[in-house]
């Protein structure tokens, strides 16, 4: 039986636009997540590009999700740091952000993604640390 992914809805999701791809035991075992977003110029800069405010808050989201999959019922936890690169300016396209926990401890996990957008070409790459709190 498939436990609630109580993670892939939160109301930031909801307002930017986050479609978030349903958890398998695997993702949950691996800590896994795929975030989608339909981009258009609702969401871009002065200079007709994706602000990268939403970029970070497309990897922040996605790296949220991949460590949230892995706690615990009742587990809670926090972005200690988010560090982005960001490789290509993007206008429309449907980006996606794959993440995978590189590597998790007691209470630390480390998180990577890497958003692609839908000709599979790289826009950016992401790396954070959370923790987790009980």
């Amino acid at each position: 039986m498939s436990r609630p992914d109580r993670f892939a809805e939160a109301p930031i999701s909801r307002l930017i636009g986050f479609q978030v791809e349903p958890a398998t035991d695997e993702d949950r075992q691996l800590g896994l997540a795929v975030v989608h977003l339909d981009v258009d110029e609702r969401l871009h800069n002065p200079m007709g590009r994706v602000h990268g405010g939403v970029l970070a808050a497309l990897a922040d989201a996605s790296m949220g999700i991949a460590f949230g999959r892995m706690l615990d019922d009742g587990q809670d936890f926090s972005t200690i740091d988010l560090q982005i690169q960001y490789m290509r300016p993007v206008r429309t396209h449907r980006l996606t952000a794959k993440a995978h926990v590189r590597q998790r401890g007691l209470r630390v996990g480390f998180v990577e993604c890497e958003i692609t957008d839908s000709r599979g070409r790289s826009i950016a790459f992401s790396t954070c640390s959370c923790t987790s709190v009980t």
